[in-house]
């Protein structure tokens, strides 16, 4: 019999929790920097969600049914990570694991998850994974020594499951909707709300002042903000974001006002006939400035993006 088992669940939930607070003062920034997952950065959201605290934050929704786990982590040693923080906090062996979108940090440590694991993921990120996956895995193994032994041996599988835009799980006591509301950060990306803790999981959409990076084909900068209109009516009383700390229905405005400046700002320098060079070096240096508390380099990126989407 496991640890875990042996010891009153509550107990071992209380001692994860207690770990993760003391850890996160010191530690979140230097977590999110780095690939590893450590399994004693745990915190806990709302009565049915936790949170690996990391790069990225993974997501775990413990029901009497079922558990949901959402996102990987980078690779099968990040995935085991997961796996033994999710054993510890499970009421039962089922378990569902979804992703977010289809960069690497979120899909890649999908092999290190039991056989019996139902994978579940809306057709458009799959169909994303399918086509664009495997350079993308290619370019984190470029990016450090680290990322490259991580996903060494990379190994995926076809989802059990998959749906259109909106699928219900009931976890016993505890339901996850996961949506499906159009291209934001990439083409698939994919929220999960859940009920009744009034908590959301929205991948890379709704981050803490996090620059935002439009990356897929059909992204937009008016679609992203289209997908933030649609999550704002859930009116969630936690926000836990793939990256960064963790928030209220706060961010969702907050995100939203990022991109309509963004976009905004560089529609009038295309108007007023600038380069889209020039006016990525402008709007990046006016951001710089405006939000000077807001991380990423990826506004350069997004006004030539808003330029090309335009035409």
């Amino acid at each position: 019999m496991s640890l875990n088992r042996m010891l009153p669940r509550q107990s071992v939930m209380l001692a994860l929790v207690a770990i993760g607070m003391l850890s996160l003062a010191a530690g979140a920034v230097a977590q999110n920097a780095q690939p590893l997952l450590d399994e004693n950065n745990v915190k806990q959201v709302s009565e049915h969600v936790y949170v690996i605290m990391g790069f990225p934050n993974i997501g775990i929704v413990v029901g009497n049914r079922a558990t949901l786990v959402v996102d990987t982590g980078l690779g099968a040693r990040n995935g085991a990570t997961v796996v033994r923080v999710e054993q510890k906090l499970a009421w039962s062996p089922i378990l569902y694991l979804t992703t977010t979108h289809f960069h690497p940090e979120h899909a890649t440590g999908l092999q290190a998850f039991p056989a019996n694991t139902i994978l579940i993921r809306p057709n458009i990120q799959q169909a994303e994974l399918d086509k664009d996956g495997p350079d993308m895995v290619e370019r984190f193994r470029n990016m450090s020594a680290q990322d490259k032994d991580l996903l060494a041996d990379v190994q995926l599988r076809p989802p059990d499951i998959l749906f259109d835009n909106e699928m219900k799980l009931d976890l016993g006591g505890v339901t996850a909707r996961l949506l499906w509301y159009g291209p934001a950060h990439t083409d698939g990306d994919m929220s999960i709300f859940v009920e009744p803790d009034s908590t959301l999981i929205p991948g890379d959409i709704v981050q803490n002042k996090l620059v935002p990076n439009l990356i897929g084909d059909n992204v937009s900068a008016k679609s992203w903000i289209a997908v933030l209109d649609k999550l704002a009516p859930l009116h969630p009383k936690f926000i836990v974001p793939d990256h960064g700390t963790l928030g209220d229905a706060s961010l969702i405005p907050q995100e939203r006002a990022f991109l309509v400046d963004l976009r905004t700002r560089s529609l009038e320098l295309k108007s007023q006939g600038k380069s889209a060079d020039d006016a990525a070096k402008m709007v990046a240096a006016e951001f710089k400035a405006k939000y000077p508390d807001w991380t990423g380099n990826a506004v350069g990126a997004d006004v030539r993006k808003i330029y090309s989407e335009s035409q």
